[in-house]
């Protein structure tokens, strides 16, 4: 059995190749470039080039075999081109998650099988594991589920930026370093002498690195400057009672029943919850963005980390972009049942209640929520920490 490991020059991936081949695994290490321009960010030299030659010194010093491959086309197409279409639309998107379903799990896996690999495997704070499903009274064939679990590590999950993967996917999956720690991670690299053990976490879009987003952004998206509108907390209410259809649909303001207190670029370099950037001042509090229209170019803002306006109780997901990781637990018209979801990236899992209805899933949650963001993945999961289903959140 030979497993591939997408080896990027940083500690966890280099790690989860260490461990393999301990194990008297056949393991080879495999870096993609998927990016070229750096238009936009903010280390202003080519990251990628320093980084593969990490990933040889790690290959080198396991004592296995290094290939490179270079996915920057489809990465511009299946994730870049996502990122724009989404922001000029005011959705958030979340290319992390696109990367993985779309360039790791996919482009990448072809590049492994192709080198005759068996599976890819990965630095991702996750786990998997195999059941078999099926009831023989029913005359149901047995068959393979593959179930994907929170890392062991609280800080450190991520199996949120897995959410869209297939069964498909995940039958060719390791995650070697799952049941572990970072700061364990972290020690099993200078124990060993790995070139990366010291190395910082990447930060920023998955490939592409920290950016100045409205640098990025405006290689493709025009600026256009439009009103920043403040919605006044004595307002709100009046706006709500007015405005309010369900927990599912979100408020709409209208400029005319708030301030105009500045000006902005355009309202696709933004998102809610978003409070840097703006450039007003003259507040005693921070001021959030509690909502964007990009019809009228308009952003609208709310003082305060408790304004009202950044808090909803429920979100829609399309019918079409509702996604299973558990076909089997595939819920129907109808059906309604309890789970736990996060709405972002280590936000703490919230109670809700999920209901399927023709159009779409309808998720509710115990308690309101703050800065839920169309285009971002609302993740849910059953108690123990399994991954059950996901989808981007319609608005």
């Amino acid at each position: 059995m030979k497993i591939i490991v997408g080896l990027s020059g940083g500690v966890d991936s280099s790690v989860a190749a260490y461990l393999l081949k301990q194990q008297g695994y056949d393991v080879e290490a495999m870096y993609m470039q998927n990016w070229h321009d750096i238009t936009g960010t903010l280390h202003g030299e080519c990251e990628w080039e320093e980084e593969k030659v990490v990933a040889e010194m790690v290959a080198r010093k396991i004592g296995i075999p290094f290939h490179f491959v270079d996915l920057s086309d489809e990465y511009r197409t299946q994730v870049v081109d996502y990122m724009f279409s989404e922001y000029a639309a005011g959705r958030t998107p979340n290319p992390d998650v696109m990367c993985n379903s779309k360039i790791k799990f996919a482009s990448f896996l072809k590049k492994v099988e192709e080198l005759g690999g068996d599976f890819v495997a990965t630095g991702h704070y996750c786990k998997k594991e195999t059941i078999v499903a099926g009831n023989q009274e029913k005359n149901e064939s047995s068959k393979k589920i593959y179930r994907i679990l929170a890392g062991d590590d609280p800080n450190k999950d991520q199996s949120y930026f897995l959410c869209q993967l297939s069964q498909e996917q995940l039958s060719k999956a390791i995650f070697p370093i799952g049941h572990l720690t970072k700061p364990q991670v972290r020690e099993i690299a200078r124990q060993a002498g790995l070139p990366s053990a010291e190395k910082k976490d990447s930060q920023g879009i998955c490939f592409v690195g920290k950016v100045d987003l409205p640098v990025f952004l405006q290689q493709k998206l025009k600026s256009k400057e439009g009103n920043v509108v403040e919605i006044f907390r004595e307002d709100y209410a009046r706006i709500l009672e007015r405005e309010f259809k369900d927990d599912f649909t979100p408020v709409r303001y209208i400029p005319s029943e708030g301030k105009v207190i500045g000006k902005h670029i355009g309202v696709q370099y933004y998102t809610i919850g978003q409070r840097h950037g703006l450039n007003i001042g003259g507040h005693q509090g921070s001021i959030f963005i509690i909502a964007t229209d990009t019809k009228t170019n308009t952003i609208y803002v709310g003082e305060g980390k408790d304004h009202p306006g950044l808090y909803r109780k429920g979100l829609k997901i399309n019918k079409e972009e509702v996604h299973w990781i558990r076909p089997d637990l595939e819920m129907q018209p109808g059906e309604e049942r309890k789970y736990l979801v996060r709405i972002r990236y280590r936000q703490p899992l919230q109670k809700a209640t999920l209901k399927m209805e023709q159009d779409g899933m309808y998720i509710a949650f115990d308690e309101p929520q703050r800065g839920i963001t169309p285009g971002q993945f609302a993740v849910w999961y059953a108690d123990g920490g399994e991954m059950i289903g996901s989808g981007p959140i319609k608005e």
